[in-house]
């Protein structure tokens, strides 16, 4: 597994648009206080040409044009690391443009992104054996002030911190709009995570392995695609084990409950040793019987290994940002974790 550089003081971001661009309000006027934090904090800034773009299909452009944004700026000199502009629907159609074979013989640079942009975090991870952070997109900076899992992500950017943990609350409602773009969130529920097949006895529980995974949307749609190479992978790093950590977005309970069942019988989760989920979107949804829970519960809970669910990654702030790829230590208590990134190769 490759471990990029960390960003060094006046070191350079570089942008990309691969999924949605910055070209409307909130996230335009968010992404421009971004850039001005960043250079306030001696940063060098560089703007894909897709940044504040809008003119793709469910993308900031035509997918080539984001393909070969993405290409450039991951090989180019001028970037250190790279800070996606955004998530959105159909970064999947980009895939066929990226140069993977590039990538992995370029130096390794840190992707920041989540969402859309597990089409990149996980496949980085997967066909090119380099780590990427699952992690807030640009215009989130942009917020005044910084949420304590924006300036975690930041600080694991840039090598200040090696350990993440839950936060006290969550957004059950966001208060940034078109009008307050630079917002931040609105943290009023109290953190309440569920352990499963952990003994009750247990004060303490830890698991280790290569931490794997991203939004769950994107995961089952990638599978069986030429670009799963997920079996291969995990024939590789097979003696770590494997960590998944998974979120969604759009998925009704009965499409996640699916999509389970469809990773679970195409091998994706053996040697898995446990299971990181996060809040869903649609937090709290029921369709015929099944919620959040047993959507999930009864595919996987039959492999024994640790379960955690209602953590804080992804769609639903706060968020931990999860390194995909690394081998980590996930200290679990009955309503606490924290991931430890050991970052062995």
């Amino acid at each position: 597994m490759r471990y990029p550089e960390f960003l060094k003081d006046n070191g350079s971001i570089g942008f990309v648009a691969p999924s949605f661009g910055c070209n409307i309000e909130p996230y335009k006027s968010a992404f421009d206080n971004a850039l001005k934090k960043f250079k306030e904090m001696g940063y060098k800034t560089v703007l894909g040409p897709n940044c504040y773009k809008g003119e793709g299909v469910g993308i900031s452009n035509l997918p080539k044009e984001c393909g070969d944004e993405l290409n450039k700026m991951y090989k180019s000199d001028d970037a250190d690391v790279i800070i996606s502009c955004g998530g959105g629907e159909l970064m999947c159609e980009v895939l066929p443009f990226i140069d993977w074979k590039g990538i992995k013989e370029s130096k390794p640079k840190w992707y920041l992104g989540y969402s859309d942009n597990t089409n990149f975090t996980f496949l980085s991870t997967i066909l090119a054996d380099t780590a990427a952070i699952y992690g807030s997109c640009a215009p989130s900076f942009g917020m005044e002030p910084w949420a304590d899992s924006i300036k975690d992500t930041f600080d694991l950017l840039t090598g200040k911190i090696d350990k993440v943990s839950n936060y006290p609350k969550w957004e059950k409602e966001g208060l940034k709009d078109e009008e307050h773009p630079l917002m931040p969130y609105n943290l009023t529920e109290p953190y309440s995570q569920k352990n499963y097949n952990i003994p009750e006895n247990e004060e303490e529980t830890s698991i280790e392995g290569r931490l794997i995974g991203g939004c769950l949307d994107i995961l089952v749609n990638l599978c069986g695609t030429e670009f799963d190479k997920v079996d291969e992978f995990l024939e590789r790093y097979k003696n770590d084990g494997f960590i998944w950590f998974i979120e969604s977005c759009d998925l009704s309970m009965l499409d996640i409950r699916r999509a389970f069942f469809h990773l679970k019988h195409a091998g994706w989760f053996k040697y898995a040793k446990g299971f990181l989920i996060g809040r869903p979107y649609r937090h709290g949804e029921e369709m015929m019987g099944v919620d959040q829970y047993n959507a999930v519960l009864p595919i996987i809970e039959e492999k024994g290994v640790p379960i955690v669910m209602d953590i804080d990654i992804g769609h639903i702030p706060s968020s931990m940002p999860i390194i995909s790829g690394a081998y980590s230590k996930v200290d679990i208590k009955q309503n606490e974790i924290s991931v430890k990134y050991e970052f062995i190769k």
